[in-house]
């Protein structure tokens, strides 16, 4: 009965009133509200359907203490969404902007989403769990949730995935995994697990792609236009420094190279940051940001070279507070990235935005949220022809709520 009701009350709220400004008065459409009028909204997430048009998701409060992850597409570049559709089967989905949940299409318009959950147990109170559910009719029935381990024996901690379309059509996905036992010793850390769909069967398979991983900071799963598959993590190295690694698949994960660092920071911490790396790639090479503490601090910026090496990093923003870094590469192969930083007045929290050229050199950056609106943990994504799409959380009030604007 309570299971009817909530799918009742989710139908409901996805079916209330929208105002959306449709017509941007500006290059700058400005900030318009996408999450329901009701109740907390964070975890914004952007893709694209198998059109090709924008999608933003979010995990939406319906009721006292549930969550439901809804999403929504737009037909027009990112100006305008249609009214949010909801995923009903992600039921106890706990809301993280780290460990974001996410909707993915594939090219014939399966869509798939995977959601975490709380998991306690005695080992690990804070552990949770990941899922996933299906739908083969545009959204209008969704498949049984399963875990999303295919293994026999299940882990008690999966988190901070991320997943991707490949180039056979297939989704692939990495994750974080309590799974740790490896060559007869425990090593620090989580281990880095990979998996692939099989059709409609879901995941069948999985394979653990690397160990030592910091344990709460968000995985980026990427595939080039040459079809390369690149992964980049925190691992931790030598039991105490936590630094961004990448690794490579040139058989669409079959088999992964040897994870090198992206750059030498050497961040001593005992604990983790919970902000994770990102990734994106043009005919230049692949192109990283991230947040460290080692040898300064801030987020910073660097890319692959030819040679196989990375290039020295650069500073984003010097400030300790600068975290949550996403980037993304326009139609012209330009980068943009965007991320969140404490405001000068140090109780809000502002999303700055910078962009460069292919090649990584720095155009301009400005922050695009004023310092009275507490703004973080943004997203972004390219649009046709020359659009940049952003999605962040912000706090109105007491109520948090999910916003997006689109520049060009």
């Amino acid at each position: 009965m309570k299971m009817i009701s909530l799918l009742l009350l989710a139908f409901l709220f996805s079916s209330s009133a929208h105002r959306y400004s449709a017509t941007p008065t500006s290059s700058a459409s400005g900030p318009i509200r996408i999450s329901l009028e009701t109740g907390n909204a964070s975890g914004a997430y952007l893709t694209t359907d198998h059109r090709g048009y924008p999608v933003l998701s979010w995990v939406q409060q319906v009721g006292s203490d549930a969550h439901l992850l809804y999403y929504a597409v737009s037909a027009d570049g990112g100006r305008t969404f249609a009214t949010p559709k909801v995923v009903p089967t992600s039921k106890g989905i706990y809301p993280h902007d780290e460990n974001l949940s996410k909707v993915i299409y594939k090219k014939n318009g399966d869509l798939l989403a995977v959601f975490g959950v709380n998991n306690p147990n005695p080992d690990n109170r804070y552990a949770g769990m990941l899922y996933y559910t299906q739908s083969f009719n545009a959204g209008k029935t969704w498949t049984t949730p399963k875990q999303l381990s295919p293994a026999k024996s299940y882990s008690i901690d999966e988190r901070y995935f991320d997943v991707t379309l490949l180039t056979d059509g297939e989704i692939g996905v990495v994750w974080l995994d309590s799974r740790k036992e490896s060559h007869g010793h425990h090593h620090e850390g989580s281990s880095l697990f990979f998996s692939r769909t099989e059709g409609r069967k879901g995941f069948t398979e999985e394979k653990r792609i690397a160990e030592s991983t910091c344990q709460c900071c968000r995985t980026k799963l990427y595939q080039d236009q040459a079809g390369q598959l690149h992964v980049t993590y925190r691992a931790i190295i030598n039991d105490s420094i936590r630094d961004m690694v990448h690794t490579a698949s040139l058989d669409n994960g079959k088999s992964f190279s040897k994870p090198s660092r992206i750059s030498p920071d050497n961040w001593i911490i005992k604990g983790c940051p919970h902000t994770g790396p990102t990734m994106t790639g043009n005919k230049v090479g692949t192109h990283f940001a991230w947040y460290t503490l080692g040898n300064g601090e801030g987020i910073f910026y660097c890319h692959s070279l030819k040679d196989g090496t990375f290039s020295p990093r650069e500073n984003i923003s010097a400030s300790a507070s600068a975290k949550h870094p996403q980037i993304t590469t326009t139609k012209d192969g330009s980068l943009a990235i965007v991320w969140d930083e404490r405001a000068s007045e140090g109780t809000t929290f502002r999303v700055g935005l910078q962009t460069r050229t292919p090649e990584g050199k720095s155009i301009q950056q400005a922050f695009i949220t004023p310092e009275a609106a507490s703004s973080t943990h943004p997203v972004i994504m390219a649009t046709a022809p020359t659009g940049l799409l952003v999605a962040y959380t912000q706090k109105n009030g007491d109520r948090k709520e999910v916003y997006y604007e689109r520049r060009d």
